[in-house]
């Protein structure tokens, strides 16, 4: 009787958030819900039911576009990711999504306080407005609460050195901060944000037809990671 009871729970909380939860978010969220329960009990219902969580996974496209020509910001965080209070510290970066139209590039900007997603767009190329267009929904969602002191990480890509870019971000009162050349490990919250958006959207959900379709699913899976 136990088990007939789990099982369209443990549905549900695999059903409402996107198919990509694994026995051990399962478990936390059921144990949340108030629903005491083993882990071991979860995963071997999950196995009988035929559900698992994401499993990552990595494609290489490159998207750091280095331009030794810009300058290059100091690099303010030194892998030290955390912030006191909102708007403090953002990192920003940038992932790819291949579509039967062709690629799509994603840009992200995080709050490392919340870990909430401030400011996002796509685009059909690495162009420089893509991630001006993240920078102001970023500054339009957050700005109100004032941005005086905020320093935004990235990597040394071109998008995020240009003069357009620099200069939004002076006229927000942020400052910018770039990690080293070639090492992840300095951008490291944004790419785990990266690679949580393709194991639990992009992967399970694809292939993808075009921009569009992946706009929209993007605007709900940010909503719910949220």
């Amino acid at each position: 009787v136990r088990d007939a009871e789990l099982r369209p729970l443990i549905l549900r909380v695999w059903e409402q958030n996107l198919a990509v939860y694994g026995a051990d978010k399962v478990w936390d969220q059921l144990n949340k819900d108030g629903v005491t329960v083993a882990r071991c009990t979860v995963e071997r219902l999950m196995r009988d039911l035929g559900l698992q969580g994401c499993r990552r996974g990595r494609i290489w496209v490159r998207t750091t576009i280095g331009d030794e020509r810009l300058e290059r910001p100091a690099d303010l965080v030194e892998r030290r990711f955390r912030a006191p209070t909102p708007n403090r510290l953002w990192v920003a970066d940038l992932t790819y999504v291949k579509t039967h139209a062709g690629w799509v590039y994603v840009a992200f900007i995080i709050d490392v306080f919340s870990r909430m997603v401030v400011g996002w767009q796509a685009s059909r190329s690495l162009r420089s407005d893509l991630a001006i267009d993240a920078l102001e929904m970023a500054v339009h969602n957050r700005g109100a609460d004032g941005l005086d002191g905020l320093v935004r990480h990235s990597d040394r890509g071109s998008q995020y050195l240009s003069i357009r870019y620099s200069q939004r971000l002076d006229e927000a009162g942020a400052v910018a901060s770039v990690g080293s050349r070639g090492d992840s490990y300095d951008n490291a919250l944004a790419e785990s944000m990266n690679g949580l958006y393709k194991a639990e959207l992009v992967r399970p959900r694809g292939p993808w037809r075009g921009i569009d379709d992946l706009e929209l699913a993007t605007l709900e899976y940010i909503d719910w990671f949220n």
